[in-house]
């Protein structure tokens, strides 16, 4: 089956397919439960059944493993519940050291990795929830099988939305809930347990929403608007020397970030005071420049076409703009510096 490709501010992923785990789960090496639909590995959730979910389930491995998911995004907002057991997790760069108990949430936009590289002994609980969303200034579209009243959900959207916070320690209603369902889709059978299952979902959506409630969570506005879709955009292009060397037009850019060009125009001018199309060179210039201190050997006008420049010539006169100086004369003056 075709796995989705996940394509945000410059950079592509492919939708995690658990294929480690799966085939762990085949070896015998631990006890995999799930429903799921789509790429996912797991029993086939009924074609109508709990819209929206793409896998639910858990993983029991009493021992340490030889695999670990790599660095992905998924397509759904992603809730964790670490059981038993220790677990590496990191998020956007950040490490992170599950233990029994903690709760983990993130978003399509927000790398992360379980493992490093390799998965501890636990039993990590999942859910998995496609809610429409891709980039954070898009709404959240709840199925209608959630039954949390418009203000509860409402309130619930504004918690997960306007804070990143990646890790938290469960509540104890939290944790019955996953328990619950781990039974319910252990036992399933061709759906049996589906309104077991829709239950259990919408409590532990209300406890997680309790929970919230009682501790003081900050949030932040600025984390669904339209600016932070085009900061996430920039920040991510300018390390993928891939993306970079796309022919990008600004229409295609604003795409990319499901906006309008005059919109993605505005934002990204508030953001770097500089055009679409200026900050594009902006970056390719950046990664030319570490090319030509990193790869001493490598020729001037293939490190221009790597970065997206059309010419040479071009390149050249647009880094002298930049640095004060040409490109082989920059590489003279680093290559002393690192002698030095």
């Amino acid at each position: 089956m075709r796995i989705p490709i996940y394509q945000e501010s410059g950079r592509r992923y492919a939708a995690d397919a658990c294929r480690p785990l799966a085939a762990a789960a085949r070896a015998g090496r631990l006890r995999f439960e799930a429903l799921a639909r789509g790429h996912y590995p797991g029993r086939r959730l009924p074609r109508n059944a709990l819209r929206g979910v793409k896998t639910i389930g858990f993983w029991d491995a009493d021992r340490r493993q030889d695999w670990g998911l790599d660095w992905h995004r998924n397509e759904g907002i992603e809730l964790t519940f670490l059981e038993r057991g220790g677990l590496e997790f990191a998020v956007d760069g950040r490490d992170y050291r599950l233990r029994a108990g903690d709760l983990t949430f993130t978003r399509p936009w927000q790398r992360h990795r379980v493992g490093d590289p390799h998965v501890g002994a636990g039993r990590l609980h999942f859910l998995i929830f496609d809610l429409a969303v891709r980039r954070p200034h898009q709404p959240w579209r709840w199925p209608a099988w959630v039954v949390l009243t418009a203000g509860d959900l409402r309130q619930l959207t504004d918690f997960l939305r306007h804070n990143e916070r990646p890790v938290w320690r469960a509540a104890p209603e939290v944790a019955r809930c996953f328990g619950r369902i781990g039974a319910a889709v252990e036992s399933d059978r061709d759906g049996s347990g589906v309104s077991r299952l829709a239950v259990h979902v919408n409590q532990l959506l209300l406890a997680v929403l309790e929970m919230f409630r009682r501790r003081d969570v900050k949030l932040d506005q600025s984390l669904s608007s339209a600016r932070r879709t085009v900061e996430l955009f920039w920040n991510d292009l300018g390390g993928d020397l891939r993306q970079l060397s796309s022919p990008w037009t600004v229409r295609g850019m604003a795409r990319r970030c499901g906006m309008g060009a005059t919109s993605f125009i505005e934002c990204s001018k508030q953001l770097n005071n500089a055009t679409p199309m200026r900050r594009l060179n902006q970056c390719r210039l950046e990664a030319a420049a570490r090319l030509l201190k990193e790869q001493p050997d490598r020729g001037v006008t293939d490190i221009a076409l790597t970065c997206g420049f059309g010419s040479g010539q071009y390149f050249a006169t647009l880094f002298k703009d930049r640095f004060g100086v040409a490109p082989r004369s920059f590489r003279i003056a680093a290559s002393k510096r690192k002698s030095v």
